[in-house]
């Protein structure tokens, strides 16, 4: 009951908070009435929280359950991509002169870039809905349950609700209430868990031992990751688009920073509960029994709090691919809206037919987004003119890769362990993403070549 009221007074407040737009300006560009663009810790507080996902918090808090100290620090590892992603978009906007990403690929490598992006995009922005909602369910009840199903429909349609009257401008407005209340509540839940008797530092340095253990090879997945999966991430995209030079480098630094404390904060929760499990134990289970009721009441809390920040950015930045990037209708707030209620219910959908495994949509998300690191190297940071053959050849890699992890994953395929001896899955992610980046850049440096002799001949 405490857990609804919270869920009904955050609704709420974010319904008080969101202003009813009607430019395309403040709908789309999250821009005020007067035109002013969004300030500087409006931006960094609202990076933290769209991209600390519900499923972001649970990740961290399992895998630093299951590998201790080196599955927190992975996940963590993945928070640098707001210092790779600032520099994407200092260059793509500042130093080439770009608009979006899609403008930049669109004059790059013509309908090819712009096709392939906006659906590797959309999908990403549809399983941000369903993984996110997915979690807000069990937090009801058992998947499948009455409580579960209505418990999902009810905060998805109310989200909707309020992301609908204004958009990205009201994804921004909720963002900095909804980060701050995030804050604290995890704030809280290091005080005490660090404060606990049964907490040792000396133990949770010292639970990853094993230096070829899952944990340290996902460290090393998301040290590859990083320089491709910001580009495909529009939410933290389109935040770049927004304000000045220095406002906008300054943002992604403070973001960086702020999220990878948060995300060590639940990683931690993890590590401590991992220490003291008893055999056979859930991750939620031990927390329960280690801290009690009103201390997993902040847990959950953190949970929804990231649920719903991630999902009303995620609504506003689907209205902007669909409406805007790709032109799909005239960009005016009442096409927006159509654009987040049709997400909305293609999330659904997923929600309902498709995987529950949360770290499974962040693996093959970021190794489908691979295609784009050959990109970021030779194109954004290199300013280097590639023969699209190597996009298209990059393209099809990654795509391969993340559907041979999603197999493997699922049990469909046994491929990997017989070609190269490695049974986990996160050695075969490895594995994997270095095959792509290795075939992708060797492609893009041959066709930088290519073009580089079409332009001398053109000269001549």
């Amino acid at each position: 009951m405490n857990l609804l009221l919270f869920i009904a007074a955050l609704l709420l407040i974010s319904f008080v908070l969101s202003p009813r737009t009607q430019t395309a300006e403040g709908f789309f560009k999250g821009f005020a009435d007067n035109g002013a663009p969004p300030t500087l810790w409006t931006l960094v507080l609202s990076q933290v929280t769209t991209w600390i996902f519900a499923r972001s918090l649970m990740n961290a808090a399992i895998l630093g359950y299951y590998y201790g100290v080196a599955g927190a620090l992975a996940y963590a590892a993945y928070y640098l991509s707001f210092l790779t992603g600032g520099l994407i978009v200092d260059r793509i906007r500042f130093e080439h002169g770009y608009g979006s990403i899609q403008d930049f690929l669109r004059d790059r490598f013509g309908r090819l870039g712009t096709s392939t992006y906006n659906v590797v995009v959309a999908v990403r922005l549809l399983s941000e809905v369903f993984a996110n909602l997915l979690v807000i369910g069990v937090l009801f009840g058992a998947a499948g349950s009455s409580a579960y199903t209505l418990g999902v429909i009810a905060v998805a349609v109310l989200t909707l609700g309020y992301s609908m009257m204004g958009g990205l401008r009201a994804s921004l407005r909720t963002d900095v209430f909804q980060t701050v209340v995030l804050i604290g509540v995890l704030l809280v839940l290091l005080l005490q868990t660090v404060s606990g008797e049964q907490f040792s530092l000396t133990a949770v340095l010292g639970s990853s031992p094993d230096i070829e253990g899952p944990g340290w090879v996902l460290l090393a997945v998301a040290a590859m990751q990083i320089w491709s999966y910001p580009m495909h991430d529009p939410v933290m995209m389109d935040r770049g688009f927004l304000a000045d030079r220095e406002t906008t480098r300054r943002s992604f630094i403070h973001a960086a920073w702020i999220s990878i404390i948060c995300i060590l904060i639940f990683g931690l929760l993890g590590v401590h509960a991992g220490l003291l499990k008893a055999e056979g134990e859930a991750l939620v289970a031990t927390l329960t029994r280690l801290f009690g009721e009103p201390t997993m009441l902040l847990f959950n809390a953190a949970l929804v709090i990231s649920a719903l920040s991630t999902l009303d950015s995620t609504f506003s930045s689907a209205s902007k691919l669909t409406v805007v990037d790709m032109k799909l209708a005239a960009p005016n707030p009442n096409n927006g809206r159509i654009a987040m209620a049709l997400f909305l219910l293609g999330g659904l959908i997923f929600l309902f037919l498709g995987s529950k495994d949360l770290f499974a949509a962040v693996a093959v998300s970021g190794t489908a987004s691979m295609f784009l690191a050959p990109v970021v190297f030779f194109c954004v940071i290199g300013g280097r003119r590639v023969a699209r053959w190597a996009y298209a050849f990059t393209f099809c890699c990654a795509m391969a890769a993340g559907t041979i992890y999603m197999l493997e994953a699922g049990g469909q395929l046994s491929l990997m362990e017989p070609l190269f001896g490695v049974a986990h899955k996160y050695g075969k992610l490895l594995i994997l993403c270095g095959g792509v980046l290795l075939a992708g850049c060797t492609a893009f440096a041959l066709g930088t070549l290519r073009e580089s002799l079409r332009e001398r001949e053109e000269t001549a």
